[in-house]
Order: structure tokens, then C-alpha cells, then sequence
């Protein structure tokens, strides 16, 4: 019994725990005459599960079987040795003087060979080159020829350095030249 209360005031008691019950049903969003229900279990134990998105349906292809044994074609390795991109063999160039022109590379690099493609990264502020260029040759020969030549090689000032832009990835040692 509340000290505070007397004998007849029992009442009051029903009355907040009453009070007490409408707050919490209005926290669960649950209106005081709605009974609270159980959660709806399946029937059977074993649930089922829609799959979605890709790759859930058996292959109608005969490659399932060279997909699991793990036969891929794969690119010829050769150790220490550079890798050969996509379209030919690439070379880095660094050390490139900021004033040098994309037609200035190409002269100089053009003499070794017929160049696929030529990238010269570009300052955004400035509009000067970076300092290195990546040039594409489309035999192995002819970037080799490139590197030989015009690698510690004189170019407006500067000495340029030119080695493979990709090497295997097996070697542990990095050469700087």
C-alpha cells in the first residue's frame, strides 16, 4: 500500500497501471483494444527460397565441366621478363621534360619501330607533361630496339630513362635505371 493513500484509494492503482498499458501500446503502434498476436510460423519446417539475380539455373552450355576443372587460357609466362598488353608492348618513359610535345616522343620513338599508341599524361593546372609517357609497340622487337636506344638517351636537356611499362609479377627485385 502507497503511505500516501488511504484504504479506499485501491482504485488509483488500477487506474495507472491502466495508464502505464495505453503508453506501451501506443509505443508498439498497437491501439488498446487490438490483442497482441503470435507471429505466423510456416506449416512445414522446410522453408523455401527465391533465388534472385544470376547464375542459380543449371548451365544449358557443355562449359560447366571445364569451369569446375579450372581450364583457363592464360597468357605465356615468362619470368623476369616483360608482359605483353592487350594490343602490344608498352614502354615508360620517365624523366620527360615538362615542354616536350606528344609529336616530340613521337619522332624521337618512331625511328624503332611503328607505334600503336602514345599516352602523354598532362597537368591539369599547368597543361605541362607530368614527366612520363607510356608508348605502345606492336612487336616485341621493336619496343626492345626503343628501350636499347633511347634509354639515358638526351632530350631536351634532360637524360629520359625507358624501360617495360609491365613485367612478370613473379620478380621481387625492382631495377631503377
Amino acid at each position: 500500500l502507497n503511505p500516501r493513500k488511504g484504504p479506499m484509494d485501491d482504485d488509483d492503482d488500477d487506474d495507472d497501471d491502466d495508464r502505464e498499458e495505453r503508453r506501451t501500446s501506443k509505443k508498439h503502434g498497437r491501439r488498446d483494444d487490438e490483442e497482441e498476436e503470435e507471429p505466423r510460423r510456416p506449416a512445414s519446417s522446410t522453408k523455401t527460397w527465391k533465388l534472385k539475380g544470376r547464375g542459380h539455373q543449371a548451365r544449358k552450355d557443355d562449359k560447366s565441366d571445364v569451369l569446375r576443372r579450372g581450364d583457363f587460357e592464360s597468357v605465356e609466362e615468362t619470368p623476369d621478363g616483360p608482359v605483353q598488353s592487350v594490343e602490344g608492348w608498352i614502354i615508360f618513359v620517365t624523366n620527360v621534360h615538362e615542354e616536350a610535345q606528344e609529336d616530340d616522343i613521337l619522332d624521337k620513338f618512331g625511328e624503332y619501330g611503328q607505334i600503336k599508341n602514345i599516352h602523354v599524361n598532362l597537368d591539369r593546372r599547368t597543361g605541362f607533361v607530368k614527366g612520363y609517357a607510356l608508348i605502345e609497340y606492336g612487336d616485341r622487337d621493336e619496343a626492345e630496339n626503343a628501350i636499347a636506344e633511347m634509354n639515358h638517351q638526351d632530350m631536351f636537356g634532360q637524360q629520359i630513362s625507358v624501360a617495360w611499362a609491365f613485367r612478370q609479377s613473379g620478380s621481387s627485385k625492382r631495377r631503377r635505371t
